[in-house]
């Protein structure tokens, strides 16, 4: 499995829910392998290098000094 498979499994379900609703990355992971756990600090790392707005308790955050629970999403489209 390479990064690129891990991003697309994120971006798929990003844009599967839309910008409007988040996931947890575990669904990535799950998606990935069924010893998924293993898998979430990779999972996180790819994510970091996404378009993908990273949320705890709903607020954005830096996924790069999160601990515990987040949630990713597609960023909002910026108006035009």
């Amino acid at each position: 499995m390479t990064d690129d498979d891990v991003a697309d499994v994120l971006m798929g379900l990003a844009y599967e829910r839309g910008a409007e609703k988040t996931f947890c990355p575990s669904e990535a992971a799950r998606r990935l392998a069924s010893d998924w756990r293993s898998l979430m600090p990779r999972v996180r790392q790819v994510a970091a290098t996404l378009p993908l707005r990273v949320t705890q308790k709903g607020e954005e955050i830096d996924i790069s000094t999160a601990k515990g629970a987040i949630r990713l999403s597609l960023r909002p489209e910026d108006p035009a």
